[in-house]
C-alpha cells in the first residue's frame, strides 16, 4: 500500500507523463459532453485511427442531440457507413431522442 506522499508523487508523475505522451485527439479538444459521448461510442471495438475521420464528419453533420434525433435513418447510416457495428448508430439516435 502506498503512503499518502507516495500516492501524491505517483499522481504527479503520471500526470507529467501524460502531458508529454498524450495523443492529440479531437475529442480531447472539446468539453462538449455530446461530442465526447459520440467518440466513446465510436471507439467501442474500433481503432482510434479509424474513428478520427468518422468522428469529425459525424459531429460536423450532427453537432448536437437535436440534429442526431431528427436525422433520417438513411442519412444516419450513410454517415456511419464503413465504421461497422451499425447498432451503435441506431442506439445513439435512440438515446438522442429521449
Amino acid at each position: 500500500m502506498l503512503s499518502s506522499s507516495e500516492l501524491s508523487e505517483f499522481r504527479a508523475d503520471l500526470l507529467e507523463w501524460f502531458a508529454r505522451q498524450k495523443r492529440d485527439l479531437p475529442w480531447r479538444r472539446t468539453r462538449d459532453p455530446y461530442a465526447i459521448w459520440i467518440s466513446e461510442i465510436m471507439l467501442q471495438q474500433t481503432r482510434v485511427a479509424a474513428v478520427i475521420p468518422y468522428y469529425e464528419r459525424f459531429v460536423a453533420r450532427f453537432p448536437a442531440f437535436g440534429a442526431l434525433a431528427a436525422a433520417g435513418e438513411t442519412e444516419l447510416l450513410a454517415a456511419w457507413a464503413g465504421l461497422g457495428y451499425y447498432y451503435r448508430a441506431h442506439n445513439l439516435q435512440k438515446a438522442a431522442r429521449l
